[in-house]
């Protein structure tokens, strides 16, 4: 039977039942299940809807809250953190059109609600998109298969898009939502990979799927950068990377603890500690630099921002990798062993390279655009 938690903070809620997600977090991991229990918790303590403003039906959470609640979820599990990140930038990123384009006000009642749980194929969304829309009486049919579409597993309507070729016989590319109940929508069974194994990251197949002309959110042209982005990647960065902040915080406060007894090579321990606070310090302070660039949610979008927001993400994913480890480093061989938490978030923590973008795409874009924009 489930308990009532006593404090009304949303991150001392997580602390309050932080336990029960490690031990599932252990589980998962070793099944390469999806974290269906901690989603259960979530869902029963409103966690899907905290971020939705109050009149719309939600507890109205601060975007900087929200980081530190994932990150603070990250501690106990990484999985579980970075799944429920996809879910909190959508949201995010819906909270921010209500409130500056009055627009999508009654979706986000709906999961309000319904504490619907959102999946994000992001990964899959960038310029040029995949999959295929076709027009047919009263909207489109839809193929395609989009990867890496984190809480697939345990989600409730899939944000994506797809392309199609126009009148004007040119490439557009359609964003729009997808209830995972629709006739054509499957999930592949394939997510059986190195870290953030307990993500349910399937792969989600769609094959003539139904998508209604009303269901349709954005129209833009293919591989060509849209100023959605500059909303979406301001408010989904700081989110994301909150989990990677999560997992380097444990791995720092392991390496402390089990150094603190190791004595062999005792006279190091002080110095790969001290390198290990360095490089966790340049994260987080990076890391809180996006967040701040968000100004909860108070922010007029543009690349000079974008072009921040993705230097940031790229040095955050950098630094957290360094300290997870330099904290194996410090404690030795026995980091190695499964039974040692270190061994899971080293796995976990290598996930993060692969939001976008990438490090050497990251590189090029900025690059480019300082280069055309003569920002010296």
């Amino acid at each position: 039977m489930k308990t009532t938690l006593r404090s009304t903070s949303w991150t001392t809620k997580i602390h309050e039942i932080g336990e029960e997600f490690a031990r599932n977090a252990l589980k998962h991991d070793i099944d390469g299940t999806f974290v269906q229990d901690n989603y259960l918790r979530l869902k029963e303590l409103k966690f899907f809807s905290a971020a939705i403003p109050i009149e719309l039906g939600g507890a109205g959470v601060a975007h900087k809250e929200m980081c530190e609640i994932i990150k603070t979820i990250a501690y106990y599990c990484s999985s579980t953190a970075l799944a429920f990140s996809m879910h909190q930038h959508l949201i995010s990123a819906a909270v921010w059109k209500y409130k500056y384009k009055g627009v999508g006000q009654d979706f986000l009642r709906h999961v309000a609600e319904n504490e619907l749980v959102l999946i994000s194929t992001g990964a899959r969304d960038w310029l040029g998109s995949n999959g295929d829309l076709k027009k047919t009486s009263g909207g489109y049919l839809f193929s395609g298969t989009k990867h890496f579409a984190s809480q697939s597993a345990g989600g409730d309507v899939v944000v994506t898009s797809g392309t199609y070729l126009n009148k004007n016989n040119s490439w557009d590319v359609l964003h729009f939502t997808v209830p995972m109940t629709s006739n054509g929508v499957s999930i592949l069974d394939n997510w059986n990979v190195m870290g953030m194994r307990g993500t349910g990251s399937n792969s989600i197949l769609f094959e003539d799927v139904f998508i209604p002309d009303s269901a349709i959110t954005l129209s833009r042209p293919k591989n060509e950068f849209h100023t959605v982005w500059n909303v979406v990647l301001t408010v989904a960065l700081p989110l994301i990377m909150s989990a990677y902040i999560g997992i380097a915080e444990k791995a720092k406060e392991i390496a402390i603890t089990k150094g603190k007894t190791y004595h062999r090579n005792q006279k190091h321990i002080a110095i790969l500690i001290g390198r290990l606070n360095n490089v966790l310090l340049s994260a987080q302070t990076e890391w809180k630099a996006m967040y701040y660039l968000t100004n909860g949610l108070n922010f007029t979008p543009s690349e000079a921002i974008t072009i921040d927001m993705l230097s940031h993400k790229t040095n955050v994913g950098e630094n957290t990798k360094k300290t997870v480890a330099y904290a194996m480093e410090a404690i030795g061989g026995q980091s190695f062993y499964r039974s040692n938490i270190l061994e899971r978030l080293f796995r976990d923590v290598q996930a993060s390279p692969f939001h976008p973008l990438p490090k050497w795409e990251q590189y090029a874009f900025t690059g480019e655009r300082i280069i055309n924009s003569k920002i010296i």
